[in-house]
């Protein structure tokens, strides 16, 4: 008889219920021979059917029904026993990637010329790692081992899994020997002491009572005792590695790939923790009109992580970053272990200071030719520009705005390490020396004015090269020792502009400044500027009267430019002599 309501099971029936897609441990023992089950797939001739409570002890023994309801029942049962088993994940572990490229971005904030700061690299690097994996059918967890522990998570990508990504996972736990600690807790380990007097080692039983944060106490036969306490050379033995520790970093996916295959997967992310700069070498001509420029691309890598034979590019130029790599940067955590022991001594007694150790010897003396600060330094420049014609020069490339090198050969990017690569090398480009100021001082103090270089970057001049920002360092050509003479900083720089760059001042050319009384309209001063240069040769200045938006310049006694947006004053001073030039400012109001 058929039930009138499809949810109403009849006396003869089980009820007809929804069919389910996925097998799940329902079943449930009520009594020693009823069973039932809440929800099965669908089963011959009763798709999706409930089965009440003694619905299967009425059927008759050998029937098809009952058989199958059997059958399922036991492999629920089995389920329900073991479900560590039913979801155990075969891992596929990749130890390190076949190939990698690493594109490498200043610090962002570090500012036009600003050096590096190696405590703290907060540029970054896109990392593209090629490897090759035996995925097998089915699901499975693939954990990429070796990846940079600056590594941004949520920025992988992940290319050539035949089933895609289901889930992906940072594993963040180190080993290390705090973590040993933390995981072993509880549990049973080995204590190895050898007695210093007599070299016979002993080894006991013992359980981990406390964890790294406290020092590392642990319980013996003999009871409780804190380790590496008891004044003899002792160690840890561990018998099992706990689970989720990784000697690497580890980015760990679940995939499900509809056959097994060998293939190829592209792994890129964001990583922290990288910064290169330029640093420039310079060598002016005895005339002081032309110079030598030759230039190192410095590559930094703060990642524990070494990257091998590696291709190698960098950017320059300004990004817009909203957020600081370091900021979203996950780094795992390796965790450290603290021993602490209780003081020794007596509470009479007091705890005595351990002496200081011993003062250092005195330096040894200084070779005479090591002495030569300056010559030293300039024959390591010279040997720096010989050995680098012979390096392959970063080859430039254009990157919408920025611009990128790329460094022509394979090489390996050290953990915590630094790496050089030539970047240009130019020889006779011409140049200048311009001395500035501006009429700021005073009469009484001449100040002293600024030493720039200048050179015209266009291929006709030799450069005509995006020239990056950095540090540089300027020898002087005219003697025999090439002794250094400055150093300074340089900004950006493209193809067409005027390069400049300060390397210091000068003590032999100051600007004295005097305000001059006098009748004039309201809101104007008279001023009388005096440049003197003690030099045996004549010098180029400029120096800025005053910006043009506030202020007109008028009644001048020699001739005044306008540059940049300021009044300029350019002038040339011959050797051991000085110029002057007054005028009048009727100052803007505002």
């Amino acid at each position: 008889m058929r039930s009138p309501h499809p949810f109403v099971p009849s006396p003869s029936a089980p009820p007809v219920g929804f069919a389910q897609d996925k097998l799940e441990p329902l079943a449930e023992v009520e009594g020693r021979a009823r069973y039932r089950l809440r929800k099965v797939p669908r089963l011959p001739g009763k798709a999706g059917k409930f089965i009440p409570s003694g619905w299967l002890a009425s059927q008759p023994r050998g029937s098809g029904t009952r058989n199958v309801v059997l059958a399922v029942l036991m492999a629920l049962m089995g389920m329900a026993l073991s479900p560590a088993q039913a979801q155990t994940r075969p891992e596929i572990i990749s130890p390190r990637p076949d190939s990698v490229a690493i594109t490498i971005y200043r610090d962002p904030a570090r500012g036009d010329g600003g050096g590096m700061n190696l405590d703290f690299l907060n540029g970054f690097a896109v990392v593209t790692e090629t490897r090759r994996i035996t995925v097998p059918a089915g699901p499975a967890t693939i954990r990429f081992a070796g990846v940079a522990e600056g590594m941004v998570a949520v920025s992988s990508v992940v290319r050539g899994l035949p089933g895609g990504i289901i889930e992906q996972n940072r594993d963040k736990k180190l080993l290390s020997p705090g973590a040993l600690v933390d995981g072993t807790l509880g549990n049973r380990v080995t204590l190895r002491r050898t007695d210093p007097a007599t070299g016979a080692v002993s080894e006991r039983d013992a359980v981990i009572r406390s964890g790294s944060s406290g020092g590392l106490v642990v319980e013996t036969e003999s009871g409780i005792e804190a380790l590496q306490c008891s004044g003899l050379p002792e160690k840890v033995i561990y018998e099992n590695l706990p689970g989720g520790l990784f000697a690497t970093p580890v980015l760990s996916v679940d995939t499900v790939s509809p056959q097994a295959a060998t293939v190829e997967v592209t792994l890129t992310y964001l990583a922290a923790g990288f910064d290169w700069n330029a640093d420039y070498v310079v060598k002016l001509a005895d005339d002081g009109t032309s110079l030598d420029l030759f230039s190192w691309l410095t590559l930094a890598n703060g990642n524990a992580e070494s990257f091998a034979d590696s291709e190698l590019l960098v950017i320059a130029g300004t990004l817009n970053i909203r957020q600081p790599m370091q900021a979203i940067a996950d780094k795992p955590q390796a965790t450290p272990l603290y021993i602490r022991c209780w003081p020794r001594g007596s509470t009479a007694a007091g705890v005595f200071d351990i002496p200081p150790p011993p003062p250092p010897p005195p330096p040894m003396m200084m070779a005479p030719s090591a002495m030569r600060t300056g010559a030293v330094r300039a024959e390591a420049m010279e040997e720096v520009i010989v050995t680098g014609s012979r390096v392959t020069v970063a080859e430039l490339e254009a990157l919408g705005d920025l611009k990128l090198y790329r460094v022509p050969f394979r090489s390996t990017v050290a953990a915590k390490g630094q790496k050089q690569v030539k970047l240009l090398a130019k020889q006779n480009v011409p140049a200048r020396m311009v001395y500035r100021g501006n009429a700021n001082g005073s009469d009484e103090t001449p100040e002293p004015l600024e030493i720039e270089v200048r050179m015209d970057n266009k291929t006709a001049t030799g450069l005509g090269l995006p020239l990056p920002s950095g540090r540089i360092s300027v020898f002087d050509g005219a003697s025999d020792n090439g002794l250094l003479i400055g150093q300074g900083r340089m900004r950006d720089y493209a193809v067409g502009q005027e390069v400049k760059f300060t390397i210091g001042t000068s003590s032999a050319v100051r600007l004295a400044t005097t305000t001059l009384a006098g009748s004039g309209p309201e809101g104007s001063e008279n001023r009388k500027l005096v440049l003197t240069n003690a030099n045996p040769e004549p010098v180029t200045a400029e120096i800025d009267l005053a910006e043009i938006a506030e202020a007109d310049l008028r009644k001048a006694t020699a001739k005044v430019v306008r540059k940049d947006g300021k009044h300029v004053w350019q002038v040339t001073v011959p050797a051991n002599d000085s110029a002057t030039i007054s005028y009048q400012l009727r100052f803007v109001d505002g």
